[in-house]
């Protein structure tokens, strides 16, 4: 094993030969949008992130699913798996089964093997002192999702947030292993400051995040503002307060944004300062338009990450 529970990577890591290792994750979740096609696209394409948080290439994919007999049209399942199967198409990859349990709630994901190098496997530690943080889609995808469920969020604010979502972190992932990458995630459940704080407390290093700098969905920070955000965004809150700083002069749209938790979020890339604005054009090159240097590593000095 190269990677399993001793850190908080995204995916477990087994070598199989000298030059090969397979990469294991999975993921599901609950409904964000009412389109089951739609739904079935952002669970695929965030669980197979993981694969690609790690530099990897994903493989196959088995279905993950629960759904409520005889209270639901079959054929929203059917969207569903429509949806994740051309998900995993683009991706390169294959279905090649899963599993399904009858439940009050429909919930959707998938467990997903991918292949690496063991010699080039992005970890969520490693960050050096000096190193310049890189963020490749939007943050707010949870803000716009509760704004939607309440029928606040305009239609621009959920197109863009849907397209952020169904985009894969392939192209990527890819322009990041052409450069020397000392740490790697992708942002999802924790928001970009709690995943921060994962990799700084990993690399013995404070990260410091320019709260101008992050790249943002269409009013995520207006609706945040306006009282829309998830209990997860409350639970990240109370979870962080301790092992944080937050400038008081931020707006506190923006503080919700950082904590946010995100669905199929964007990569999150510690790189050398030197290398930081080549990998961004490459990025935007390969359609990452929203790849944006946000933040540095300091020596540490607790706490962890601080958000100015």
């Amino acid at each position: 094993m190269l990677v399993g529970t001793e850190t908080s990577d995204d995916a477990g890591v087994y070598r199989l030969r000298p030059d090969l290792a397979i990469v294991n994750t999975v993921d599901f979740f609950t409904p964000i949008v009412d389109d089951p096609y739609i739904f079935g696209q952002i669970a695929a394409a965030n669980s197979l992130s993981d694969v690609y948080a790690m530099g990897g290439e994903p493989k196959t994919c088995m279905n993950i699913v629960c759904f409520p007999k005889g209270k639901m049209d079959i054929e929203i399942l059917g969207e569903i798996l429509r949806g994740g199967a051309d998900k995993v198409k683009e991706s390169g990859a294959v279905v090649i089964g899963g599993h399904s349990i009858i439940d009050e709630e429909i919930k959707y994901g998938m467990a997903v093997t991918g292949i690496i190098h063991p010699d080039k496997i992005f970890r969520n530690v490693g960050v050096q002192e000096g190193d310049a943080l890189i963020l490749t889609k939007p943050l707010g995808t949870g803000i716009i999702s509760t704004a939607l469920k309440k029928g606040k969020a305009s239609k621009e604010s959920v197109d863009t947030a849907v397209q952020s979502m169904i985009t894969l972190n392939a192209a990527a992932s890819k322009v990041a292993r052409k450069f020397p990458v000392h740490a790697c995630s992708d942002v999802t459940g924790y928001g970009i400051l709690g995943h921060a704080l994962e990799m700084a407390s990993g690399s013995s290093v404070t990260l410091v995040i320019e709260s101008a700098k992050l790249p943002l969905l269409h009013r995520a920070p207006r609706l945040a503002e306006k009282g829309y955000i998830t209990g997860g965004c409350k639970r990240n809150r109370d979870y962080l307060q301790d092992k944080i700083t937050i400038d008081k002069s931020i707006r506190e749209g923006l503080v919700e944004d950082a904590i946010d938790p995100q669905t199929s979020g964007g990569l999150l890339i510690a790189v050398a300062k030197r290398h930081a604005a080549k990998l961004v054009e490459e990025l935007h090159s390969a359609g990452a338009k929203y790849a944006t240097e946000f933040g540095y590593a300091t020596p540490l000095q607790k706490p962890w990450v601080r958000l100015i």
